[in-house]
C-alpha cells in the first residue's frame, strides 16, 4: 500500500507516512519513495519492556537478565549501552522505577535514529536493498 500511494504522491514534495515502523521495516518504506515517517513504537515497546537491538528485540522482562553483565547492544554507541548491563535495566523495570522507560526510551530512540543514519548511508553508496534485506535477515533471528 506504501509503494501503490507513494506513486500517487508529487515527486518534488516530502512524503510522509505516520504511525509505522518496525525497525525492520524501516529501508523498506524508505525504498519506497518516504522521506519522513514518526511511530510511538520506539518509546511505547521501551515503557513495556521491548527493547530493540542489533540482533533483534530484547524483552528486558525476562528472568535470564537478571544476572547478564552484558551491554544492551554492544553494537550500540548510546550511553545506554555504554554505560548499564541488562542485568541493572532488568532490575529498574522489575523496581518499577521511572528511571527503566527513560533509558529504555533513550536506548530504543538512539537505535532507530542510528538504522536512520545506516539507511541514509546505504543510499549514498546505492546499497539500500542490500541493506535492508541484511538488516531483516539479522532482526528476524530472534532475542541475543
Amino acid at each position: 500500500m506504501t509503494a501503490a500511494a507513494t506513486e500517487l504522491l508529487p515527486k518534488d514534495r516530502p512524503r510522509y507516512l505516520m504511525g509505522v515502523g518496525l525497525p525492520e521495516q524501516l529501508a523498506s518504506f524508505v525504498g519506497c519513495g518516504i522521506d519522513m515517517m514518526d511511530c510511538v513504537l520506539p518509546t511505547r515497546n521501551a515503557r513495556n519492556g521491548c527493547l530493540f537491538t542489533s540482533a533483534g528485540r530484547v524483552n528486558i522482562k525476562n528472568a535470564i537478565y537478571a544476572d547478564d553483565p552484558r551491554p544492551l547492544d554492544a553494537d550500540c554507541s548510546c550511553m545506554v549501552c555504554k554505560t548499564y548491563s541488562r542485568a541493572y535495566l532488568r532490575h529498574l523495570f522489575q523496581a518499577n522505577e521511572i528511571l527503566a522507560s527513560i533509558l529504555n526510551s533513550h536506548h530504543n530512540v538512539a537505535f532507530f535514529l542510528d538504522i536512520m543514519a545506516k539507511i541514509r548511508q546505504a543510499i549514498a553508496f546505492g546499497e539500500l536493498a542490500e541493506f535492508s534485506s541484511e538488516f531483516q535477515a539479522r532482526v528476524a533471528a530472534g532475542e541475543p
